[in-house]
């Protein structure tokens, strides 16, 4: 946690709410990003919290545009060199209003010492982005052995009689500051308990699918039918985890892998196949997330695994984050066995559900088939080892085009993913420890850590920090030649010609790609009103089932805002039903825009191609090199954040169709939340259908705006971020 943070926390009179924010990381940056979720995360107590949130948001108004703002903080360093034109002033209040003013630039020949942001700069150079790798997979087909194999823990992540929890994520990340194993967990708040607690006497017990799931988690937790409960949020059951109650992560720290292992079990492990006397109260239900942090771990230092629910969660803070997580999972590892790995519906489900958030609404490069267990075979009437060999490597070979195969017929996926991302890998983790029968090659566990410590060379700091080092010494060293003063007029004239004719190019190319967008979307908001009865009759007559087992499901969807979860099948989304034809009709063009797997379209290539050419003008003008060296550092800096903002920002614009249609139906979900008694389901049917009869007209139109409005103020961010970081 940085300065600022304490500094307005001391302000504020929350002081003794320090620990929670050091405990979340959170900087200035993400003070600035904070929500209402992880407010209530960072201040469990309700008076505090809504004081807080008050003097939040009055903070926040103040500041026009936060974002900008914390762009410009970044950038600012480039006021170093160079003044500022009146010019680009009087645009920039024009356009941001006269408050966003840009910042007071640094003399360069006032001394050798560097302004504070330079020492800013200096402090930045370690930054660190971690990949992150999405693993999924059904219980059973090896996700567990496959991880420890990969990154060579054997004991990590328990496998065989423990079933893995559907809720629970497990990070695992490297440990470069102890030698020691740690656990990070987790919780989810007591509020989010009680509305689960809530939500499953009154709603989950009555169907069928999801009654063993509910009994699971009461029994695991309380040990006890939990129609025996009395109060279910008794202290008394969370005596031995008080972290629970205050809203705070545990952590675990232990000196052994098996002893980690051991002591995790309860926090993510289903043990319904173990005996009752090893292990008592169980408290996997509470647990949203544990980061299992492995000492020296070479292939984890940039890395994040991740291994993942199917589906995402019914509680709203373990499922916001599994989306978060997927949506930033560069790469995505698809598990199942070999034998089944055609024909496995579950695996290909998982991997069509959630394509659209990790493609056009995330950031996935690679989808990794793979599969398991590649070494099973009967090898009874095999006599030599080289004929199991030649068996194995031939049915894998057979299952591998069995699933490109396959893969080709995926439409839904294949609107996300270009066949270069999709690989296949055939596994043995069991060969791999020990080689009976394969090479340690073929059986592909080190084409998985090759591609992983390629994952961490792509990032690793050592040539970033190096060059910005470089950039920073040369500024600090040219600041010493008091003749530059003279120089530095005529060189900024040069800099802001050539910064007009790129901007122009900029400003050509963005508009471009609004106008495209325009278009598509037009024709989604046709075809969703021209669609929207028979939409609208398949999400609220569905066939095969049951009046009373659709009562319960339409029961839960207006309880949880649109979205309904269950233990099997595929989850459902009537705002995502709703905007279906919004999104099918951005979907081919939003891909072009915005690959994920490339360096191509609009707004990567704005940032590839803008340069101020300063290898040019260093030959020019030899007086000012030191500078232009510093500014070429900067203007690669310059571009690996906007590259970031491009990739950030992306995401809430793909999502902003389905988001609009949820603010839209709010209104109609807390109306059907109070319905009782008889004749419940037609009623709420009723009210869902007349509210969409009442409000389509605008409601698809909004959805079209709000896309154009974001896609907007990202053309604007990159317009300002390059003129401005030049001034």
């Amino acid at each position: 946690m940085d300065t600022f943070v304490k500094n307005k926390l001391h302000e504020w009179d929350f002081s003794k709410w320090i620990p929670n924010f050091e405990d979340e990381e959170i900087n200035e940056q993400s003070f600035h990003l904070l929500d209402d979720r992880l407010i209530d995360q960072l201040i469990p107590k309700g008076g505090p919290r809504m004081i807080f949130k008050d003097k939040h948001k009055l903070w926040k108004a103040s500041n026009t545009d936060s974002t900008i703002s914390s762009e410009n903080a970044l950038f600012s360093s480039f006021g170093e060199f160079g003044s500022q034109s009146p010019t680009t002033q009087q645009w920039r209040t024009h356009t941001m209003g006269p408050q966003c003013s840009l910042p007071e630039t640094h003399d360069l020949s006032s001394g050798p010492y560097p302004s504070q942001s330079t020492r800013d700069k200096i402090k930045d150079l370690t930054t660190e982005k971690r990949e992150l790798v999405g693993v999924f997979g059904k219980t059973g087909a090896g996700k567990s052995s496959l991880i420890n194999a990969v990154i060579e823990e054997k004991e990590l992540l328990p496998s065989g009689d423990v079933d893995a929890c559907t809720s629970v994520m497990i990070k695992l990340e490297a440990n470069m500051d102890t030698p020691r194993y740690e656990a990070h967990i987790e919780f989810i708040t007591p509020e989010e308990w009680k509305d689960e607690l809530w939500s499953m006497e009154n709603v989950l017990d009555e169907l069928d699918d999801d009654y063993s799931a509910t009994e699971e988690k009461i029994s695991a937790l309380y040990e006890q039918d939990w129609k025996e409960i009395s109060n279910g949020m008794d202290n008394k059951y969370f005596k031995e985890i008080p972290e629970f109650l205050k809203s705070r992560k545990k952590i675990i720290k232990c000196d052994s892998v098996k002893e980690l292992a051991a002591k995790c079990v309860k926090y993510t492990r289903n043990n319904k196949k173990v005996e009752r006397s090893k292990v008592k109260r169980q408290y996997w239900p509470l647990v949203k997330c544990v980061t299992l942090r492995v000492p020296g771990n070479d292939l984890l230092q940039h890395v994040t695994i991740v291994d993942l629910p199917g589906t995402g969660d019914r509680n709203k803070s373990r499922d916001k984050m599994w989306k978060e997580i997927v949506g930033n999972c560069s790469t995505v590892w698809i598990v199942t066995e070999t034998t089944r790995a055609t024909a496995e519906k579950e695996s290909w489900e998982i991997l069509e559900n959630a394509s659209s958030l990790m493609g056009n609404g995330g950031e996935c490069q690679h989808i990794h088939f793979i599969c398991t267990k590649s070494d099973q075979i009967n090898d009874s009437d095999c006599k030599s080892r080289d004929k199991v060999r030649n068996r194995v490597l031939e049915r894998n070979e057979k299952a591998k085009r069995g699933v490109m195969k396959q893969f080709s017929k995926e439409n839904k996926i294949k609107k996300h993913f270009s066949d270069d991302c999709f690989k296949v890998f055939t596994v043995s983790s069991k060969e791999f420890l020990k080689t009976k029968y394969l090479k340690r090659d073929e059986t592909e566990i080190p084409r998985l850590q090759n591609f992983l410590k390629d994952l961490n060379d792509s990032h690793s700091e050592t040539l970033n920090y190096v060059s910005g080092a470089c950039g920073i010494l040369s500024l600090i060293q040219g600041t010493r030649c008091m003749e530059v003063a003279g120089k530095k007029a005529e060189v900024c004239k040069e800099l802001e010609e050539k910064m007009r004719d790129e901007l122009d190019k900029v400003k050509k190319s963005v508009e471009e790609t609004h106008s495209a967008f325009e278009s598509h979307l037009a024709e989604g908001v046709e075809k969703s009103l021209r669609l929207c009865d028979k939409t609208m009759k398949s999400i609220l007559e569905p066939s095969k089932t049951s009046c009373r087992g659709f009562y319960m499901i339409l029961k839960y969807v207006v309880q949880n805002n649109g979205a309904y979860k269950s233990k099997k099948g595929k989850p459902k989304n009537l705002n995502e039903k709703l905007s279906s034809h919004l999104t099918d009709s951005i979907d081919a063009e939003f891909k072009k825009t915005f690959p994920n797997e490339s360096n191509s379209g609009p707004f990567k290539n704005v940032i590839k191609e803008f340069s101020l050419n300063t290898e040019t003008l260093i030959q020019k003008h030899d007086d000012v090199k030191l500078q232009l060296t510093f500014l070429k550092t900067e203007e690669d800096k310059l571009k690996l954040h906007l590259h970031k903002i491009v990739r950030d920002r992306k995401k809430k614009i793909y999502s902003s169709l389905t988001d609009t249609i949820e603010t839209n139906m709010q209104t109609c979900y807390d109306e059907a939340k109070e319905i009782r008694g008889p004749g419940s389901l037609l009623k709420m049917k009723e009210i869902i259908r007349t509210h969409v009869r009442g409000t389509r007209n605008t409601m698809f139109e909004m959805a079209k705006k709000n896309m154009l409005t974001q896609l907007d103020a990202l053309k604007v961010c990159t317009f300002l971020c390059n003129m401005y970081c030049y001034q």
